[in-house]
């Protein structure tokens, strides 16, 4: 059986696209399932956006078969662990949580690397350029520290 993770942002095109393709990038397709979505419902059906496609392009990582989708409650029962990429992101799912096995399947992706310091992954989509490579850097940092804790479990 798999490992399912869930990378949880705002809109499902900048972050948390980002995160999918990178985790994913790190781990053994036969033991896990890697998969995005956006709390709200702004993008869905949409591409990631062109600058995440370009940085993620740039070290190797192709996210172009993404589409945006909206967390729902049905996410709780798919996925052994949710990612958010802010402390909104993960009160609007904490929200949708229906008991303590729900709420202990969520976390802030940056937590990984700095345990309790609430660490936001900045939202780049009203910047440019470097703001994308930035949260790739810490996205990919995080996802080294995922990584190497699944291998552990399995």
């Amino acid at each position: 059986m798999k490992i399912k993770i869930l990378m949880v942002c705002l809109g499902n095109i900048c972050r948390s696209p980002l995160a999918e393709g990178i985790l994913q990038s790190k781990l053994d397709p036969e033991k896990y399932t890697v998969a995005s979505c956006g709390t709200s419902n702004y993008h869905i059906g949409g591409k990631p956006d062109r600058r995440s496609i370009e940085v993620a392009k740039k070290f190797g990582i192709d996210i172009t078969q993404q589409r945006a989708a909206q967390f729902t409650t049905k996410d709780f029962d798919n996925y052994d662990f949710i990612y958010t990429m802010d402390s909104s992101n993960y009160q609007n799912v904490i929200k949708l949580s229906r008991n303590p096995k729900d709420t202990n399947k969520v976390s802030l992706i940056m937590d990984e690397l700095y345990p309790n310091n609430s660490i936001d992954v900045p939202d780049p989509y009203y910047g440019g350029d470097q703001g994308f490579e930035d949260v790739f850097q810490m996205l990919n940092q995080a996802s080294e520290k995922i990584a190497a804790k699944l291998e552990k479990l399995s």
